[in-house]
C-alpha cells in the first residue's frame, strides 16, 4: 500500500468507483480530499459517453465533491480526438447523447444521416429499432463503425443497464463490420490521459471496478492497477481472467489508509 500511496497521479474510473447512479460510494470523499490535500494529480476517466465534463463536474458537486472541469476525460472526448486525427472535418451519424454529439461538434465534425464518414455509437437512452436500421444501412453503404467504449453493461443504483458494447452488437452482426472502440481498454485513451496529467506511467495508478476494461487498460499501458470491488467485478470474478490487478481493495476509501 505504501507504493500506491506514493504515486503522484491517479486515473480514476467513475461509475462503480465514485458513484452508482446518483449515489456516492463509501470512502470517496475521503479519497478525493486526500488527493487534493497531498497535491496528487488526478483525472476521472470514464467510458460513459453521455455527459460533458461540465455535467460531470456538476454531478460531483451535487454529491459533495468540488473539482474543476479539467479533471474529466470521457470516451466521447477520446472518440472525438481520435476521429479528428483520422478524418479532419469529417461527418458522423451518431447514436448517443449530448455529451458525444457536442464533443464531435467541438472537434469540427458535422452531423450527417445521409452519407456520413462514420457511424458513431455511444451509450444512449434513445436507441430504438429505427436508429438501428438506419445505422445498419449506412454502414452497409460504406460508413465506418465506431464505438465509444466496448462495455456491455454499466452499473446504476438499482442494477445494470446495457452499454455501448451491447448496443452496437446488432449493427456488427447485421453488417459483418467490426467496430473500432476508442475507450478503455484501448491504450490510446490511457496515453491521452497521461498526457493530460503530464505524468509518466511509472508514477501513476489507474483505479477501476472492471477487469475487462479498467484493469486490462492499465496492464496494456504498463500502469499499476487498482481494482475496487464497489462496482461490476466481484472477488470471485477475478479468477476468470488470465491477468491480475496490482491491488485489490473494497473501495477507493482504502487508498489513503495506512495499514
Amino acid at each position: 500500500m505504501d507504493n500506491l500511496q506514493s504515486k503522484n497521479a491517479f486515473i480514476c474510473d467513475m461509475d462503480g468507483v465514485i458513484y452508482h447512479g446518483n449515489k456516492i460510494l463509501p470512502g470517496v470523499l475521503d479519497f478525493v480530499g486526500w488527493m487534493q490535500d497531498m497535491g496528487k494529480k488526478f483525472l476521472f476517466v470514464t467510458n460513459a459517453s453521455e455527459r460533458s465534463p461540465m455535467e460531470l463536474q456538476q454531478k460531483l458537486s451535487r454529491l459533495g465533491i468540488e473539482v474543476t472541469r479539467d479533471h474529466f476525460y470521457t470516451s466521447a472526448l477520446a472518440t472525438a480526438d481520435f476521429l479528428k486525427s483520422q478524418c479532419p472535418g469529417g461527418s458522423a451519424y451518431v447514436i448517443g447523447e449530448a455529451g458525444l454529439t457536442n464533443a464531435l461538434y467541438d472537434a469540427g465534425f458535422s452531423m450527417n444521416d445521409v452519407n456520413p464518414d462514420y457511424v458513431v455509437v455511444g451509450d444512449s437512452r434513445g436507441y430504438n429499432m429505427e436508429t438501428l436500421i438506419h445505422a445498419v444501412n449506412l454502414v452497409r453503404k460504406g460508413a465506418k463503425l465506431i464505438g465509444t467504449n466496448p462495455d456491455l453493461t454499466g452499473p446504476v443504483e438499482n442494477g445494470i443497464v446495457p452499454s455501448t458494447g451491447a448496443l452496437i452488437s446488432p449493427i456488427e452482426l447485421s453488417t459483418g463490420s467490426k467496430a473500432y472502440f476508442v475507450g478503455k481498454p484501448n491504450p490510446l485513451m490511457m496515453r491521452s490521459a497521461l498526457k493530460k496529467l503530464g505524468c509518466k506511467r511509472e508514477e501513476t495508478a489507474i483505479v477501476g471496478d472492471r477487469m475487462d476494461t479498467d484493469i486490462i487498460a492499465g496492464i496494456e499501458s504498463e500502469i499499476d492497477t487498482v481494482l475496487v470491488l464497489s462496482g461490476v467485478t466481484s472477488r470471485s470474478d477475478i479468477e476468470r481472467f488470465a491477468y491480475r490487478p496490482h491491488y485489490i481493495l473494497d473501495g477507493v476509501g482504502d487508498i489513503p489508509i495506512i495499514p
